[in-house]
């Protein structure tokens, strides 16, 4: 497993690193080939905060945990990880398909900054651009649960490749909105 560590707005001692490197790298064994795993560090009102997040080809998990302590912190993300993988392997191993797990081209995800509005009336903090890959809405429903997201897009393979987007109700279903042909 690959890891890259930031540390927002504070220094992190290599210990800490070196914990959460030993910790994580244990998740490897859920994963088939080179996963990739992006934590980030940082201390909010005296909270220790860790957002992990893990790429396997075009699969991405998500969590993000808090507590006083940084190394409880980093227990209670991999056990989040942990009881995700564990609730959804039934999902994972029967939904994906093959390719689920074959990583994406280094094309498929860019960011780039975003440019000023000509007239200041909204600013775009963030721009991202994504492979949107073919995917059945269980498919696209399993992923956004395990990125921790209320809404997912992606290309539905059941109406021919149109885009669209699941998201999370809140009366805790799911809803789907599709592209008119």
């Amino acid at each position: 497993m690959k890891f890259v560590f930031t540390d927002k707005k504070v220094h992190i001692p290599d210990r800490v690193h070196a914990y959460a490197e030993k910790k994580v790298s244990k998740l490897d064994r859920f994963f088939k080939g080179e996963a990739e795993a992006s934590l980030v560090f940082s201390v909010e009102k005296g909270r220790n905060q860790l957002e992990v997040t893990i790429r396997s080809g075009s699969t991405i998990i998500r969590v993000a945990e808090s507590t006083s302590d940084m190394f409880v912190t980093i227990d209670a993300a991999v056990a989040s990880i942990e009881r995700q993988l564990r609730k959804n392997k039934a999902r994972l191993e029967k939904r994906l398909r093959s390719e689920g797990f074959v990583p994406l081209s280094d094309e498929s995800e860019s960011y780039y900054p975003p440019e000023e509005e000509a007239d200041g009336d909204f600013e775009v903090i963030r721009s991202k651009q994504f492979f949107f890959r073919p995917m059945t809405v269980d498919e696209a429903i399993l992923q956004m649960n395990l990125v921790g997201h209320s809404f997912f897009a992606f290309r539905n393979e059941d109406q021919g490749g149109a885009f669209s987007v699941v998201y999370l109700r809140n009366d805790g279903g799911y809803g789907l909105i599709t592209d008119h042909p």
